[in-house]
């Protein structure tokens, strides 16, 4: 099933983080974080929103990091998506 997100929304997966720390302490489920560093999936196309004139930019393929508590936790085909919007996303990593 394809995601088109609308307006200035964009579609994206947590990147898989480490369980073990740099001093090789292995994590449990419980203990882990929540990542904040995500691959865009989809973008939606920008336009007007809410009276203002948004450029969308980032791409699919980016890899962003996100605000800790944005955006809308969705499941499609097994896979756990976030849909936030563009303003959100605090920055791209390259």
């Amino acid at each position: 099933m394809n995601v088109k997100p609308l307006g200035d929304r964009v579609v994206i997966k947590n990147v898989e983080m480490e369980e073990t720390t740099k001093s090789g302490i292995l994590l449990t489920g419980t203990a882990k974080e929540k990542p904040q560093m995500a691959e865009v999936l989809a973008v939606g196309p920008g336009g007007l929103v809410d009276g203002k004139e948004v450029t969308m930019n980032v791409k699919t393929g980016d890899k962003v990091i996100y605000s800790k508590y944005a955006g809308t936790e969705v499941k499609i085909d097994g896979q756990e998506l976030i849909i936030v919007r563009q303003s959100d996303i605090l920055a791209t990593v390259e």
